[in-house]
C-alpha cells in the first residue's frame, strides 16, 4: 500500500484530534490575541489563593483546576470553573477572592511538537491576575455549557457537593511567549483580541 500524500495525513491527523489543527498560534508580536489563544485552548489551570489554612496562613497556595471559556471554537475569553465550597482553595476565596491563574501550551501538544521545555518562553504561557466569583442566570447557563462541553465527567460528579459555577474576573493578563521577557495585555486588549483564525487544511502543518 501506497503512502498517503503528506497533506492527506494532516488532514486526518487534524480531523483525529478534534479538529484542533485548523488553527494557528498568532504570531508572538500579536500578544493579546497570542494570551487568548492559550486561554481557550487550555482545559486547565494552576489558581494561586491566599491560604486561609494552617500551617500556611497568608501564603501562596497553588492548586489545579478544570477551566473553560468556550466550547471548542467559540471562545468567550473569560475562564469558567466549577467549584465547590468543600475545596480548600475555593475556601481562601470566600475569605479573598483574589486569586492568580496560570495556563500554558505546555498542557496541549504543541510545546512537545516543537521541541520547546515547559519553562521556555517559546513555549507560550500567561499568568491571569483577578478575582473568582459565582455567576448566575444566563452567564451560569454559559458557563454549564462552556465547561461540561470540554469536561463532560463533571456531569456526573457528586450532588451533595452542591457545585456552583464561576467566573475568573481578569484585571490584568501576563504573557511570556518570545524572548525578551513576560509583556502585560490590559483587559479591554485582551477582550478585543481574537484568538485564532481559520486556515487552509492543507497549511496546517506546524500549528497546535
Amino acid at each position: 500500500m501506497s503512502a498517503a500524500p503528506r497533506p492527506a495525513l494532516l488532514l486526518l491527523l487534524g480531523l483525529s484530534l478534534g479538529g484542533c489543527c485548523r488553527f494557528r498560534i498568532p504570531p508572538h508580536e500579536q500578544v493579546a490575541r497570542v494570551a487568548r489563544f492559550v486561554a481557550h485552548r487550555c482545559d486547565w489551570a494552576s489558581m494561586a489563593t491566599t491560604s486561609t489554612h494552617s500551617p500556611v496562613v497568608g501564603q501562596p497556595f497553588s492548586n489545579v483546576f478544570s477551566v473553560s471559556d468556550g466550547p471548542e471554537g467559540s471562545s468567550s475569553g473569560v475562564p469558567y470553573l466549577y467549584l465547590t465550597h468543600m475545596e480548600v482553595s475555593v475556601q481562601d476565596l470566600q475569605v479573598d477572592p483574589r486569586a492568580s491563574l496560570s495556563m500554558s501550551l505546555a498542557q496541549t501538544d504543541y510545546c512537545r511538537q516543537q521541541g520547546f521545555d515547559p519553562q521556555s518562553p517559546l513555549c507560550a504561557h500567561i499568568i491571569l491576575s483577578g478575582s473568582v466569583y459565582q455567576v448566575n442566570g444566563t452567564e451560569a447557563d454559559f458557563a454549564k455549557k462552556s465547561l461540561f462541553s470540554r469536561h463532560p465527567e463533571m456531569i456526573d460528579w457528586p450532588t451533595d457537593h452542591n457545585w456552583f459555577f464561576a467566573k475568573f474576573n481578569i484585571t490584568q493578563v501576563w504573557v511570556l511567549d518570545y524572548f525578551g521577557g513576560i509583556k502585560t495585555v490590559s483587559p479591554e486588549e485582551y477582550f478585543k483580541a481574537t484568538p485564532f483564525k481559520k486556515i487552509k487544511a492543507q497549511n496546517v502543518a506546524g500549528t497546535l
